[in-house]
């Protein structure tokens, strides 16, 4: 390594794996200027500076069944980033989520001598406990964001480290109410519900039509302004049909039963690369559980939550997974402080009762908004986190450095 420049291997293959590891990136090269970086990358990686050996959205599969379709090709993008591990022989790896890849890469990576540093754990606590054994044998450092997995994994054997959760430092408007009003022409008399229904594809398309539903029933009983957050990319990959379509489809439905046009759905204000900002602005969210829920509990943003997957990876899914709640911000907190609509659960009907009961209800949001304040608070640390977790990295990858 000496005289030249550190090669470091970063991948993640989710939007929110994205993001941190590509803040993880910024301040590393600050810490190690003379650091390149390639793997796996998103958008927020590339802008960051790490080269794409291959595209993270390749690695953007949700749900049993449909990952067992896409293996062919995960397959090869898996070889690509091997080859080119064995070609530049990095100091160290930094892999993110998508688990069932990253395991994979670590061990064939450790086996190579590359040492392998994880960021952000994998819910083994939840489900599929028998990659534990996995971790402990091929990960040199596990970095974890969540409180209570520092003892179960460290009980496990596994070399952890508890950083705090990346999002207590990242998520923030960029705008304030009256700005981001001003900017989309938002009437001021009507409350702001914000759509959130994932940032895949296969889950968008499953969440999209009942929530155009759900829209079209809230309507009935009190009118809203409508926003759609729309991931990274969304509209250049799906285009803005994609998101509109659902909404246009129930209109149609709904005056077919209702010829007079009234309580018809509407298509709600898609907006990208302002998500933060149409959390913090809104009055309610309905969100796709996953990292987005935990955006909303440190923007203080009452929610209700939700999610589908097909039939099959539900079925095989439930054999597997072992927790109280589905969604993070109950499961930190160890009781409902969101609902839940979780597959069956969820339809038009009951996300329109459960919006409607926040809507309606000051009191009741007013509960939920300090209920969210407490899990906030339970996750920030007192320091950055992923700053945290680049000055382990650059110890390590330092000649001489620390393991």
């Amino acid at each position: 390594m000496s005289g030249g420049p550190i090669e470091i291997l970063v991948s993640a293959g989710e939007a929110s794996g994205d993001l941190y590891a590509a803040t993880l990136v910024s301040h590393l090269k600050t810490l190690l200027p003379e650091a390149r970086f390639f793997g796996c990358a998103g958008p927020r990686m590339q802008a960051a500076g790490v080269e794409p050996v291959i595209d993270a959205a390749k690695l953007g599969v949700v749900g049993l069944v449909e990952v067992v379709r896409h293996i062919p090709e995960i397959y090869g993008e898996y070889r690509k980033l091997l080859r080119e591990a064995a070609r530049r022989r990095p100091a160290l790896a930094v892999v993110t989520d998508s688990p069932d890849f990253h395991l994979r890469v670590a061990g064939q990576l450790q086996r190579r001598g590359i040492p392998v540093h994880y960021l952000i754990a994998p819910q083994a606590w939840a489900w599929r406990k028998g990659r534990v054994k996995t971790m402990r044998r091929t990960l040199e450092k596990l970095y974890c964001i969540f409180p209570f997995e520092e003892a179960f994994f460290r009980g496990h054997g596994v070399p952890v480290h508890y950083i705090g959760h990346p999002l207590t430092r990242l998520v923030k408007p960029s705008l304030s109410k009256e700005e981001f009003f001003r900017k989309h022409g938002l009437p001021g008399d009507r409350p702001l519900v914000t759509l959130l229904p994932g940032s895949r594809r296969g889950e968008i398309g499953r969440h999209l039509p009942v929530l155009a539903g759900a829209v079209g029933r809230v309507e009935q009983q009190r009118r809203c302004t409508w926003m759609l957050a729309a991931p990274p990319e969304g509209l250049a990959r799906f285009g803005e049909l994609f998101f509109a379509q659902p909404f246009r489809a129930a209109s149609i439905q709904k005056n077919k039963e209702n010829p007079s046009g009234a309580g018809a759905a509407v298509v709600p204000r898609v907006v990208e690369g302002e998500t933060w900002d149409a959390i913090a602005h809104a009055d309610l969210v309905l969100a796709a559980s996953g990292t987005v829920t935990m955006e909303a509990a440190l923007l203080g943003t009452p929610m209700v939550t939700y999610y589908r997957v097909t039939g099959m990876s539900w079925w095989m899914g439930r054999l597997l997974v072992d927790v109280p709640f589905y969604t993070m911000v109950n499961l930190i907190a160890g009781e409902r402080v969101v609902p839940e609509l979780i597959q069956n659960e969820m339809t038009p009907d009951k996300v329109a009762g459960a919006a409607l009961r926040i809507l309606q209800d000051e009191g009741e949001a007013a509960r939920m908004r300090q209920r969210l304040s407490r899990v906030s608070a339970s996750l920030d640390t007192g320091r950055d986190p992923l700053a945290l977790a680049a000055e382990l990295v650059a110890r390590r990858v330092k000649p001489g450095g620390e393991r």
